[in-house]
């Protein structure tokens, strides 16, 4: 299956999206709905080897019925990709071997930052800031490119 930047990917024209927020330690999972309005979040994945983290998802994809995936794809503020961008580019292609479903990337810049900040503004505290920050993030991710998505059908 190709990866691709997600203006570029083939999604299915309806069906529940899954969005990804790759971490070190967590993976942050979320999902729309299949007329693709809203995002929201599932669940944090506590990473422990590329094999079951994939199961992992795959099963909440399967669970969902989901037609592709949204990866968020750390960009730097300069536009380059470093070292975190290069190991999501690298979990997408490994992903892509076990799965026929679309797997789009989106520049996912200062999402967890604007996610906490949003988070801080509705006064919750830093110990439930911790626990769904991961899933915010995914959330917000898959929202964005939900929102391209249906401007470029206008």
């Amino acid at each position: 299956m190709a990866v691709g930047a997600l203006i570029e990917m083939e999604f299915a024209p309806r069906g529940a999206l899954i969005g990804l927020d790759l971490g070190t330690k967590t993976i942050g999972v979320a999902v729309c709905d299949p007329d693709r309005k809203l995002a929201t979040g599932v669940e944090t994945v506590a990473r422990t080897n590329f094999t079951k983290d994939a199961a992992r998802v795959l099963a909440l994809a399967t669970e969902r019925s989901a037609v592709g995936f949204v990866l968020g794809l750390p960009i730097n503020m300069d536009g380059t990709e470093g070292p975190r961008a290069q190991s999501t580019r690298a979990f997408a292609r490994n992903f892509a071997k076990l799965t026929e479903l679309p797997i789009g990337l989106w520049d996912e810049r200062l999402s967890t930052a604007a996610v906490e900040r949003e988070l801080i503004g509705h006064d919750v505290s830093r110990a439930k800031r911790a626990a769904v920050i991961d899933q915010h993030a995914a959330m917000y991710i898959l929202q964005g490119a939900l929102d391209r998505l249906a401007h470029s059908k206008k």
